[in-house]
């Protein structure tokens, strides 16, 4: 099956970038989901920006920063989220569908940064894909009907891009507020206006000034 793509996200960090990005430091827990948010709460958050709540997964990575500016819709109802290295300015990026991979379907889909090279995989311990095409490495991790593509930028070293394959969860409460930190306030109610009449076309009321 093809892997449907968004227009590729290439995120730009800046220094004030930067000091937005949040710190997840540290490496996966022994059970990365026992915390995870109520489905209920992911979905409040999560459609509010047009990705499906079974598609929003997170990672973390030593020596690596969630970009929260970068999180944002991905494949169809999917997301797409970028991390950052600011030693090396590396970036690794995960994007979620609902790929069935299998080992023709991985091999059928090219990778991203090299859409003509023939593409190898090899599937890994806990349900993890290795890809390769051109020099290029790119790992998917099979989570629950989803499935969570995870490639680098800048020279991301292919043991990071494993590591945060490896590390790919449904996020905790206080990950979803770091996810979707920087997207845009919706509000819960509709803004009632005052001055709408109850008959008519419903345009609104306005009055003419002096002179008519």
């Amino acid at each position: 099956m093809p892997r449907h793509r968004s227009s590729r996200s290439t995120v730009t960090i800046h220094a004030a970038g930067v000091a937005l990005a949040v710190t997840l430091g540290g490496c996966a827990s022994a059970a990365p989901d026992a915390d995870a948010a109520a489905a209920e709460v992911i979905a409040e958050r999560a459609s509010a920006v047009g990705i499906a709540a079974d598609l929003v997964y997170t990672t973390e990575v030593d020596g690596y920063d969630l970009a929260p500016q970068s999180v944002g819709p991905g494949a169809i109802d999917g997301m797409s989220a970028t991390w950052f290295a600011q030693a090396t300015g590396s970036m690794i990026t995960i994007r979620t569908d609902r790929t069935e991979l299998n080992a023709a379907t991985c091999a059928e889909t090219p990778l991203w940064e090299t859409p003509g090279a023939p593409v190898t995989c090899a599937e890994e311990e806990g349900d993890i894909w290795h890809r390769a095409a051109g020099g290029v490495d790119e790992y998917v991790a099979a989570r629950d009907g989803a499935s969570i593509w995870v490639a680098g930028m800048n020279e991301a070293p292919p043991a990071d891009l494993r590591a945060a394959a490896r590390a790919v969860h449904v996020p905790s409460e206080a990950e979803l507020d770091l996810l979707f930190s920087d997207a845009p306030e919706v509000p819960s109610t509709p803004v009632e206006r005052g001055d709408l009449p109850e008959n008519g076309d419903g345009a609104p009321i306005d009055p003419g000034g002096p002179g008519g």
